[in-house]
């Protein structure tokens, strides 16, 4: 059967990059600000009549709390007490940022040195597809009940799956839940992601004048706010970069997969000469230790500039947590030491965006086990576990509203993605593997247990 399901799949690619494409064109960025609404609904019921074709022939879309449409269904099978499966992705994107640092139209599902490249290739579209494809290789061959829901405002972060969840659990109550909304450890190389950061998101502001003075006449004793601004973001970082917080570890180690340090130069694009930051391995700055971004900053731009001291500045910075600390507790740490580590006695304020824990799935249940052989079987290598240094706030939802399920962490967006950034792409074959992973998972799940 595993063979028939491999050969099923290769022969539908070429369909489905075609439907890649059409859904790639809808510019479904949730904000309303970037992009008309209507995109993000005409990419709605693209996905409702895909998966109605494969057997949810209930699904509909649900108007979740912040305003976006959740697209969600049930597949019944005839098979007595057989579990549930919940398929997840999501069908909004990131906006494609500066369109001229792409190399092809961001909207234009387009082939580049053997890759799909467009915004949402990878993130989260192309897994989309990649739960179609299983779908269709079983055709009515599938003996577990199934669940699904593609939302449409994972990207901005205003929760609205997550406060659904909340007020309506039964709806996608399941014994597995697949997330498909992570990757592998590189093409080729299957993993599931074990481990996700938590985060909190803050904004400092500094003053220290009334008003802009005349940096002649009072410059020197006048304090300035943004040199007390660069002051307190210097100390969140030693001598070789690492995140220092006061009251937050930052020595943990990371036990899965390790990630070379010259792949991940090329990963990130780091600069030829350029060091890679703190005392750790990669994957220990990565995944096992918190990590302080500065994400921008409000203070005078160079041209326009004139010659005052600055009265007030801003940044917003973004931590990022590890399993094994409360993010509210790190979050905590970080509003202290800004106020402690605050110059001259100007005035601090911290205003708190959003807070999200961090999350770690168990690797002990039989979903996982048979997920992990339906990986050895489709890729023919043996499977790792990974961390993600990103955050999915939904899978706490999901721990909490239904703590006897496993959670399992999977999808497309391996590093060379460049998810989030201009020139994202996918690369077709893990798209095909992963999908031919899925159908072999839910044919031997349901006959298994």
């Amino acid at each position: 059967m595993t063979e028939q399901i491999r050969d099923r799949i290769h022969a539908m690619m070429p369909a489905a990059r075609d439907q890649l494409a059409e859904l790639v064109a809808i510019r479904s960025v949730a904000d309303a600000r970037q992009f008309p609404p209507e995109e993000c609904a005409k990419a709605a019921e693209w996905v409702r009549a895909r998966f109605a074709e494969v057997g949810f022939a209930d699904a509909h879309l649900v108007r979740t709390p912040d305003g976006s449409d959740a697209v969600v269904g049930m597949r019944s099978t005839t098979r007595p007490d057989a579990p549930t499966v919940l398929l997840y992705a999501h069908y909004d994107v990131q906006p494609p940022l500066q369109e001229s640092a792409w190399r092809t139209p961001p909207f234009e599902l387009t082939d580049v040195d053997g890759r799909w490249a467009g915004r949402g290739a990878a993130d989260c579209k192309g897994n989309i597809l990649m739960h179609l494809l299983a779908l269709r290789a079983l055709g009515d061959d599938v003996p577990v009940n199934l669940k699904l829901v593609v939302e449409g405002s994972e990207e901005q972060g205003t929760g609205g799956l997550e406060r659904f969840v909340e007020a309506n659990p039964e709806v996608l109550t399941a014994d597995v839940i697949l997330v498909c909304d992570t990757g592998n450890a590189a093409v080729g190389r299957p993993a599931a992601t074990i481990s996700l950061r938590g985060f909190a998101n803050v904004i400092v502001h500094v003053e220290s004048l009334a008003s802009e003075v005349h940096s002649g006449m009072f410059g020197g004793p006048a304090p300035d706010a943004l040199a007390a601004l660069v002051a307190i973001l210097a100390s969140l970082r030693d001598e070789d970069g690492s995140t220092v917080i006061d009251g937050l570890g930052s020595t943990q180690s990371w036990t899965g997969e390790s990630y070379a340090a010259e792949q991940f130069r090329g990963d990130a694009g780091v600069l030829e000469g350029v060091d890679l930051l703190g005392d750790g391995s990669v994957a220990d700055e990565l995944w096992a230790r918190p990590a302080l971004t500065i994400l921008g900053i409000d203070c005078p731009p160079v041209v326009g500039s004139t010659a005052s001291i600055v009265p007030r500045a801003s940044a917003r910075l973004n931590l990022r947590v590890p399993p094994g600390t409360r993010a509210q507790d790190a979050h905590d740490a970080l509003v202290a030491h800004l106020r402690s580590h605050a110059p001259w006695n100007v005035h601090v304020k911290v205003e708190t965006e959003a807070v999200g824990e961090p999350f770690r799935a168990a690797t002990d249940g039989p979903a996982y086990r048979t997920f992990a052989d339906s990986l050895r079987s489709a890729y023919g290598v043996e499977p790792t576990t990974l961390g993600q240094g990103g955050s999915i706030p939904l899978c706490n939802v999901f721990a909490d509203a239904y703590p006897g399920a496993e959670i399992i962490l999977m999808g497309v967006e391996e590093p060379l993605a460049l998810i989030h950034a201009p020139n994202e792409s996918v690369d077709p074959g893990e798209i095909e593997k992963l999908a031919i992973a899925e159908a072999i998972f839910l044919r031997t799940y349901g006959t298994a247990t």
